[in-house]
């Protein structure tokens, strides 16, 4: 799986969206939920990140489109 920016993972009841992606590092959004889009950034190395969205599951353009219609992929 390759990591990309605007990616948005679904881990229990919140969502992990990358904000931006470099080559060591990983700068994410907590959400809790996707209309609001709210919510707190954090920075962690990739090693990090991918031992955190270990559990979590990648949401696809469909599943991203039924929660915010607003969505454009």
């Amino acid at each position: 799986m390759k990591l990309r920016q605007g990616q948005t993972w679904k881990l229990g009841d919140q969502y992990i969206r990358i904000v931006v992606l470099e080559r060591l590092a990983v700068e994410y959004k907590i959400l809790t939920d996707l209309l609001v889009r709210e919510g707190t950034r954090h920075h962690a190395s990739k090693k990090e990140f991918c031992n955190l969205i270990k559990k979590a599951t990648l949401m696809s353009a469909a599943d991203l489109q039924a929660q915010d219609p607003t969505f454009l992929p």
